[in-house]
């Protein structure tokens, strides 16, 4: 027999054993008042073999168990910490033989006396104590943590059992993701909600998950970016409005990207993207501060300082700084050249301002370490944004980057309805010519630009990102409690 199998044979047999004794391996509830860090700071005072009055009520987890008949141990970990359990068969008498139900994993309830051990490790003298959820399958072995990636991220409930390491990178991004809302709220920015399933996505260039309404018989989009709903928010009165959300992208899956990921995305009206480069540095700045205690973030063997203010370069005059490539003297066969010298890929038919976008992409950005904004990209990049001010061949975008990863995207946004109509129908068309990237027609979001929308900035920060380098995780999958996988192969 499989010897995991003859393992959950063997327990699947305490549970009925437990059940005919009219134990119930599965109640209710347990009123926990104590967490293994608190006790351990409240007591940290007590000397080896020292015993206080105060009378512990925990729960948790059993991590290790040592019976030895009149006596056992068993350490068990909570949301906070560990804790040792110690068992008495003088104080327990015929409880103690209840203990045999017990295996790792399990998780149990006790309350006894604080005291500390002989060696020196504070400890519970156990008065009391019960089942409260009997585990049915082995945790893995040791407790060491899971080296298989696969494991870890298939079944991140016992990759956060066996790991607390993993489980405070969690933490950490919890308070990412307040710190963010604390900020944007701090400047007057009122959270929505936006629909995650659109009749019509837009807000970006991405290929888009398709699905269907069955009761109107209608396909229905995931979301790729919830801008034109804010939008339309700011057209309707809102000054300021922001969403955290899930946003889904039908595109390939590597470290730093996953089909369905976070965006912070926030709308200021009567602003440009000059303001929004300040509220992204402003942010980066309170959110290390808030969360690390400091703006300079150790990644790998880099240090990054979030300090404003960060650099700020156009993608033209980055591409000539770190690679002496001086685009502007280059006429369009050069650039040609260039593409296939340097084997830069690239889909489609010859665009200039899209070649400019690709050589950068991938002959510059990860040289990006420090933070810097990309500034100024070519007016094909996007059909959202203004022309630069006395330059009709440049919009007002930027892109904060870090460690080589684009981080977000902004622009000084677009209100001219005719304008945006046109550009909308030019997309359109590149749709139907095979760009599956290509930004729909949304007569909606026109009209609502008819009826009048102020001028603003725009902001989309990735929230998975953020969360690498503020953890120094090295996958967006380590950052994301349940990453998109395969399907596992029988």
């Amino acid at each position: 027999m499989d010897p995991e199998q003859q393992l959950i044979n063997e327990r699947l047999a305490k549970i009925d054993e437990m059940r005919k004794n009219k134990i119930n391996p599965y109640p209710y509830s347990f009123d926990k008042k104590d967490n293994a860090d608190e006790l351990q700071e409240k007591f940290k005072i007590l000397k080896p073999e020292e015993k206080a009055s105060k009378t512990a009520q925990t729960a948790g987890r059993v991590m290790s168990i040592r019976n030895m008949g009149a006596i056992a141990f068993m350490h068990i970990q909570d949301s906070t910490g560990k804790i040792q359990l110690y068992f008495s068969k003088e104080i327990l008498k015929d409880k103690m033989d209840s203990l045999r139900y017990f295996d790792m994993g399990d998780f149990i309830g006790a309350k006894g006396k604080v005291f500390r051990t002989k060696r020196g490790e504070l400890s519970i003298e156990v008065i009391e104590f019960e089942m409260l959820s009997k585990a049915i399958r082995p945790m893995p072995e040791k407790f060491h943590g899971i080296a298989d990636p696969e494991i870890k991220y298939r079944k991140r409930y016992l990759d956060l059992a066996t790991d607390p390491e993993v489980k405070k990178v969690f933490v950490l991004r919890s308070k990412i993701v307040s710190a963010v809302r604390e900020f944007l709220e701090s400047k007057g920015f009122a959270e929505v909600e936006i629909p995650l399933l659109q009749p019509i996505y837009g807000g970006g260039k991405a290929k888009p998950f398709m699905t269907k309404i069955n009761a109107w018989d209608m396909n229905m989009y995931l979301s790729i970016s919830p801008e034109l709903y804010l939008k339309r928010c700011i057209a309707g009165g809102f000054e300021g409005v922001y969403t955290i959300c899930k946003n889904f992208r039908n595109e390939g899956v590597d470290k730093t990207h996953n089909p369905e990921f976070t965006m912070m995305e926030c709308y200021w009206a009567y602003r440009d993207y000059n303001d929004m480069m300040v509220l992204t540095e402003e942010l980066y700045e309170f959110v290390c501060k808030k969360v690390l205690g400091t703006t300079d973030v150790k990644y790998g063997d880099k240090t990054l300082n979030f300090r404003k203010p960060w650099q700020r370069i156009s993608m033209v005059d980055a591409i000539k700084k770190y690679s002496n490539i001086d685009i502007r003297e280059m006429k369009d066969k050069e650039l040609q050249m260039l593409i296939l010298d340097y084997k830069i890929k690239y889909e489609g038919s010859y665009n200039r301002g899209r070649a400019i976008e690709a050589i950068f992409d991938q002959l510059i950005s990860e040289k990006l370490i420090q933070p810097t904004f990309i500034t100024d990209h070519p007016k094909e990049s996007t059909c959202l944004c203004k022309q630069k001010r006395d330059d009709a061949e440049h919009i007002e975008r930027f892109e904060p980057y870090a460690m080589g990863w684009e981080l977000g995207n902004a622009y000084s946004e677009l209100n001219d309805p005719v304008v945006q109509k046109k550009l909308f129908e030019e997309q359109a068309e590149a749709g139907r010519g095979g760009d599956e990237e290509a930004h729909p027609m949304d007569n909606d979001f026109v009209t609502a630009m008819e009826h009048g929308m102020p001028p603003m900035g725009g902001l989309g920060l990735g929230i998975d990102r953020m969360a690498m380098l503020l953890t120094g995780a090295e996958t967006i999958r380590d950052v994301i409690l349940f990453p998109t996988m395969k399907p596992e192969k029988k």
